[in-house]
């Protein structure tokens, strides 16, 4: 027998080898033997290996090493991201070359790498003043723009690198020349409207309207507004997907554009009637106004309004003697030309009797002329109704003024535009202050009228002995914030404190630490 155990079954010791299996066999019951082929494989530098698991390989049936394999994988991932991006050549290596500085050529692998490596193209296009939205990175990525915000952050403390200022104007630069939507614009238009879209974000920057608010929304609304000015049909959910920006946040700057706009055509003789509605309408005018004012160095306002003033009339005038308008302008030109020679002092002219003739004559002719273009006026009407300035002044853009171009934010600021603005965040600030001074008052008087009846009720009775009229019951509405302001007024909050709506630190200053004492 070949071995001494006994059988687990019947306890004889008759075991053998089932060369075939490798199991042991009792050769009396026929049982075989549980857990008995386990064969220790012992190798050193000279000995046997394992099977499945080999130190320095990659896996059964490779030939590479686990480093090689891991950044064979790692290249991959970054040209996969690289060409999504749409990143040239040269940027390509920048990029790899700041992933290998970072992590000491080893790459890496998992669900964090693709991330880094987007981090790492952000970096190298900012550093390059190159726009390259967040948002889309890490869309590129999957992966959340916060989470991505974070990688970046750590790349840039890593590389000690301080990022440079983000371009608002390159970006729109950028965005106008990249956009599908404006890709079948002609070159001059696009030049206009480059120049016209500079204007007005160096406009909207010394308003404020930029300062701690993200950048591509704001370039994203002009774009809009300086296609609308001249005629360039687009949607801004179409410009705002482009852009990878929310719809919402670029309306709202598109309506601040226009309320920032609708402002500084209050100078104008008419600009009591500009409103946001007709906004678009007014704009040459206004653009125009704010264009001379920016170039003048030291006139008055009164003097530049004059200025303005008379250059508007030259130009209608000059509009309004284009061709294929005159129909439509022929009667009102007649009737002044002859109303304004009416003469208060006569005895001041000498005019002859052949003078007289020549000048009935010619107005003879000039009715004639009127009758005749009378029934095309007719056919006109509703074209007249609809009578856009846009159309006849086609030339009001001159594109002299310096904020056509690039300026620092010194020489921004220290440009008269004809309105200075507060920033929107400030407006509404005042606004909101304004609302609860109101509700102040308000809770003052229902607390006085709560503490002391008798005054309301004899007020009261002197209004009804006054007038035997039935009164209607005014119904005031009151929210939590009455209730608040209710609270703090009573537990001798002062009226300063309140107005900054701190509401939350206050109830916590004077209310709940009155009750805990």
């Amino acid at each position: 027998m070949e071995n001494s155990r006994p059988c687990q079954s019947c306890r004889k010791r008759t075991l053998v080898t089932d060369y075939e299996t490798g199991n042991k066999v009792c050769s009396s019951c026929g049982v075989v033997q549980e857990f008995d082929n386990f064969q220790a494989h012992i190798g050193g530098i000279t000995g046997e290996t394992g099977t499945y698991i080999h130190i320095g390989k990659s896996g059964a049936g490779s030939v590479n090493s686990y480093k090689e394999n891991k950044i064979y994988e790692a290249e991959k991932v970054i040209e996969d991201l690289v060409f999504k991006l749409g990143l040239s050549v040269a940027k390509s290596k920048e990029v790899k070359s700041l992933i290998e500085k970072i992590t000491g050529a080893e790459y890496g692998q998992g669900k964090w790498f693709p991330v880094f490596v987007g981090a790492c193209a952000y970096v190298v296009m900012r550093r390059d003043q190159r726009i390259l939205p967040i948002v889309q990175v890490a869309e590129s990525v999957s992966c959340d723009a916060y989470e991505l915000g974070r990688m970046i952050s750590r790349v840039v403390d890593f590389v000690d690198l301080k990022l440079p200022e983000f371009d608002i104007v390159y970006a729109f630069e950028s965005a106008i020349k990249r956009c599908p939507s404006f890709g079948k614009v002609s070159d001059d238009l696009i030049k206009r409207m480059l120049q016209q879209g500079v204007f007005l974000l160096q406009c909207l920057i010394k308003w404020f309207v930029t300062t701690g608010r993200q950048p591509m929304p704001v370039v994203a609304a002009v774009l809009i507004f300086v296609a609308e000015l001249n005629e360039v049909h687009v949607k801004i959910d179409d410009v705002a997907n482009e852009l990878h920006v929310t719809v919402s946040t670029c309306r709202r700057r598109y309506k601040e554009l226009m309320e920032r706009l609708v402002r500084a055509a209050r100078v104008l003789p008419w600009g009591k009637d500009v409103t946001v509605k007709n906004i678009l309408k007014n704009a040459p005018s206004v653009i125009q106004y704010m264009e001379m004012k920016s170039m003048e160095k030291s006139q008055s306002q009164s003097q530049s309004v004059e200025l303005f003033q008379y250059d508007m009339e030259g130009l209608v005038g000059d509009c309004l003697r284009k061709d294929g308008y005159d129909s439509l302008t022929r009667e009102e030109d007649c009737s002044t030309s002859y109303l304004n020679q009416r003469i208060d002092y006569p005895d001041k002219f000498q005019i002859s009797h052949e003078s007289l003739s020549v000048i009935y004559s010619d107005f003879l002719d000039e009715i004639s002329l009127v009758k005749a273009n009378a029934e095309v006026s007719k056919g006109n009407k509703r074209r007249r109704k609809n009578f856009d300035i846009r159309l006849l002044c086609t030339d009001w853009w001159k594109g002299k003024s310096e904020l056509s171009k690039k300026l620092v934010l010194k020489q921004i600021l220290e440009k008269d535009v004809g309105l200075d603005a507060t920033p929107p965040s400030f407006e509404k600030g005042c606004l909101a202050n304004g609302k609860r001074r109101e509700k102040i008052k308000s809770a003052k008087l229902r607390i006085q009228r709560i503490m002391d009846p008798t005054n309301a009720e004899n007020a009261a009775l002197s209004g009804l002995e006054n007038s035997r009229k039935k009164r209607k019951k005014v119904q005031v509405d009151i929210d939590w914030e009455d209730l608040i302001i209710e609270t703090l007024l009573l537990h001798n909050v002062k009226e300063e404190e309140i107005e900054n709506g701190h509401y939350n630190a206050l109830m916590a200053l004077h209310v709940f630490d009155c009750m805990n004492s």
